[in-house]
């Protein structure tokens, strides 16, 4: 995801046209934050990949441990049993390999069209994922239509190409759900590139199961986790990847677009899930407007035929009720 709000102190001058851009001094690079921040996400990946591969190895319920609020950010058991750890890299590594993908997409294409962005700050959090995921900060203005939708479109497509081998792999590596392993507190819903994923993969599985009935290795759970971030950039609307693309193909379409999406996501939010309902008052609260992008000259037609893989993405990707369970029905 990126940010695409310049900071306030940026300024620039325009002559008589054509319009010349006098760019600030180069900003003081923080490489500290951003090493530490991946450092601490790499820690908070690794415990929650370390009890997902434990529970998978040993039959247990994915997400469910009555003994403590947060299931897979097991401090204590980790305590007891440090060298647990290592078996969270194969989650960590898939997973921080994804996100990185993702914003490294947005953060090369940025700098390929001479717009100043950060490098990946990663979000470390004791969530299910240990990750509230990553961001790039674009922090000057976005100068033509092009450049918006090249960076917008970037991240969806880098850390879907990463996402899709992954998905096979996990789905390589899961198994039959043990009796034992049914009793779980949090189910996920899979999106449509799983079922046409597993339908290739399940000829090649020694053990194969119905999708639905399938123990998901942590690697798999990654794939998961980095296809419902592609659905979510993707939403059409705000400032979100999705909105960008919106914004380059149809500008004065942008707003409305928007609207139509937060009332499309207020019934799935009822019906289906209500994380849905988060993400409509997201929209609602940050992405009615979006910044001043020059709308001369428009997209040329292969970038506007390159928006439909943007929409196919978002088709692939996209579960009416990711999880249930937790903000679930």
């Amino acid at each position: 995801m990126s940010n695409s709000t310049p900071p306030v102190s940026y300024t620039f001058e325009v002559s008589s046209y054509p319009q010349v851009f006098v760019a600030p001094p180069a900003p003081n690079r923080r490489y500290w934050l951003h090493i530490l921040l991946l450092l601490i996400t790499l820690f908070t990946t690794l415990v929650v990949g370390a009890r997902l591969q434990y529970n998978f190895a040993h039959d247990l319920p994915a997400f469910t441990d009555d003994s403590v609020v947060l299931p897979l950010f097991h401090l204590q058991w980790l305590a007891r049993h440090p060298s647990e750890i290592f078996l969270g890299i194969p989650f960590s590594l898939t997973l921080m390999g994804i996100l990185l993908a993702h914003e490294l997409g947005h953060f090369i294409l940025a700098r390929r069209n001479g717009v100043d962005a950060t490098l990946p700050f990663f979000i470390p959090a004791p969530t299910l994922i240990g990750t509230f995921g990553a961001v790039i900060r674009i922090k000057s203005p976005i100068r033509s239509r092009q450049a918006l939708f090249d960076i917008g479109i970037a991240g969806p497509i880098a850390g879907f190409l990463v996402a899709v081998p992954v998905l096979f792999w996990g789905l390589a590596l899961s198994k039959p759900m043990p009796p034992t392993a049914f009793d779980s507190s949090l189910i996920l819903g899979y999106p449509l590139i799983f079922n046409l994923v597993y339908r290739a993969v399940a000829p090649l599985m020694p053990h194969a199961a119905p999708l639905g009935s399938l123990y998901l290795h942590p690697v798999g759970v990654a794939a998961w986790v980095g296809m419902l971030a592609t659905a979510l950039n993707l939403l059409p609307g705000g400032q979100l990847d999705g909105g960008h693309i919106t914004y380059a193909v149809a500008p004065r379409a942008h707003r409305w677009v928007t609207w139509a999406s937060i009332l499309a996501l207020i019934p799935l939010g009822i019906h289906f899930w209500p994380g849905w309902l988060v993400w409509a008052v997201i929209l609602g609260f940050t992405g009615l407007r979006h910044p001043n992008v020059p709308k001369w000259p428009p997209l040329d037609r292969n970038r506007r035929a390159l928006a439909l893989l943007a929409v196919l993405m978002l088709l692939l990707t996209f579960a009416l009720t990711p999880i249930r369970g937790f903000l679930g029905s």
